[in-house]
């Protein structure tokens, strides 16, 4: 006879189930710890490097219209490479004999170095006084041409600060440094930023080279990447010499009238000297159309053996223009 239980029963054994059940273990999430690495301190990542790149990108196309326009000549600047160098390292690089000038750089308060290869320097000096850019041997520059020199480093420096200034950092030109002066400017274990430019004039090929401390640059770097999409700014002469050569260029431009129905038998009788009749009045206006896009409305004009475009109001719901001609 099977034994009926009762529910104080039930519960009690389900009671005695649960204390002899065993606890579940829950094992807390591990924590990865990395050892650090303090030779990394200041290294710029490949993300903050290509938004550094697009600066000197920047900077590079604005240097080759401003000096080149500047001296009436080709002045191509690219852009050859960007590293991080110990100071020590890139002090080995230096050319003997060389232009080497100390560039400020606020407002951080920090000091970089600007090189300029001195087989630009004949050629430039030379366009300057009035000569055709000619090539000498590679030598010491005399006051004179130190000085004239010195134009072209403030021009330049105007042109860091025209690539630089979205992320508010300002270039100084400070004074020529020697190579002694250079070496006690850093510590040599000091992490540099080195950027380094190839320009080519007529017969002549040279470097133009950066460093700056990399270690400054970290106060900036996250502007600099928020801001490296934006559209950047352009030097007053850059931007003059865009609009006259927008101004200097052609776009295809007709005038057209609505479209309209005609009859297929008065199309399929057409023949030289036949008179095709418009249903359009003598006042309809016609739509000129420049690049494929409508601007205006328009009469069609002559004047002599000119044909021309009467403008009576712009089209999109822009203000009424006087009424003039264009050929």
């Amino acid at each position: 006879m099977d034994k009926m239980l009762a529910q104080e029963e039930i519960d009690s054994i389900f009671a005695e189930a649960r204390v002899n059940q065993p606890k579940r273990v829950v094992e807390e999430p591990k924590v990865r710890a990395d050892l650090y690495n303090f030779t990394r301190s200041g290294q710029i990542t490949d993300e903050q490097m290509k938004a550094i790149t697009s600066i000197n990108d920047f900077f590079a196309m604005n240097l080759k219209h401003t000096v080149g326009g500047w001296l009436r000549t080709q002045f191509n600047v690219k852009l050859v490479s960007g590293e991080q160098l110990p100071y020590a390292e890139y002090l080995d690089r230096l050319s003997e004999p060389t232009y080497l000038c100390s560039i400020r750089l606020e407002p951080l308060g920090a000091l970089a170095l600007l090189e300029v290869d001195l087989a630009l320097a004949s050629p430039i000096v030379d366009l300057l006084l009035g000569g055709v850019g000619g090539t000498t041997a590679v030598r010491e520059l005399t006051d004179i041409e130190e000085e004239i020199l010195k134009s072209v480093v403030q021009l330049i420096t105007r042109e860091l600060n025209t690539a630089w200034s979205a992320i508010g950092l300002k270039f100084e030109f400070e004074q020529r440094e020697s190579a002694g002066s250079a070496a006690r400017m850093m510590s040599v274990t000091e992490k540099t930023l080195c950027v380094s430019f190839e320009v080519k004039m007529p017969g002549v090929q040279g470097e133009l080279n950066f460093c700056m401390p990399a270690v400054v640059l970290n106060s900036i770097l996250r502007q600099l990447a928020a801001e490296r999409d934006r559209p950047r700014r352009q030097s007053p002469e850059t931007l003059v010499r865009i609009r006259d050569l927008a101004g200097a260029t052609t776009v295809g431009t007709v005038l057209q009238f609505t479209p309209m129905k005609l009859l297929a038998k008065d199309l399929a009788t057409l023949a030289p000297g036949k008179i095709l009749r418009l249903p359009l009045s003598r006042y309809e206006t016609a739509d000129l159309c420049v690049g494929g896009l409508p601007i205006a409305r328009a009469h069609p004009v002559r004047s002599a053996e000119h044909r021309g475009a009467q403008i009576v109001s712009l089209i999109a719901g822009q203000q009424h223009a006087p009424a003039h001609t264009v050929n």
